[in-house]
């Protein structure tokens, strides 16, 4: 950090050499093109970092949801009997077996 912090604070000779090296490295013609691929690859990188915070929104909004509904989905559950459960248990076997044999 330290570093980045050193490269902002040099003397405006350093930027005017480090602009000559860049120039006379790439050529004045390959500059525009240069700029324009920093460019569209940072204007992704801001769209992939906007989609990647809108699922984490998402994702956490779903989690408080179900953290928000599943009290009284256990509540719920605990109010149904044994044997209202197997009893429901065994009508969807029963349902499956028949929806099986309609298939053979």
């Amino acid at each position: 950090m330290k570093n980045l912090i050193l490269l902002f604070d040099t003397n405006p000779m350093v930027w005017i050499l480090i602009l000559a090296v860049i120039v006379l490295l790439f050529g004045a013609s390959k500059l525009p093109q240069l700029a324009k691929a920093l460019g569209q690859s940072k204007r992704a990188f801001r769209e992939g970092h906007e989609e990647a915070e809108e699922e984490a929104r998402r994702e956490q909004a779903k989690r408080e949801a179900q953290q928000i509904n599943a009290p009284t989905q256990r509540a719920a559950l605990s109010d149904v009997d044994d044997e209202q459960l197997f009893e429901e248990a065994r009508r969807r076997a029963a349902r499956l077996r028949a929806t099986e044999e309609e298939k053979k």
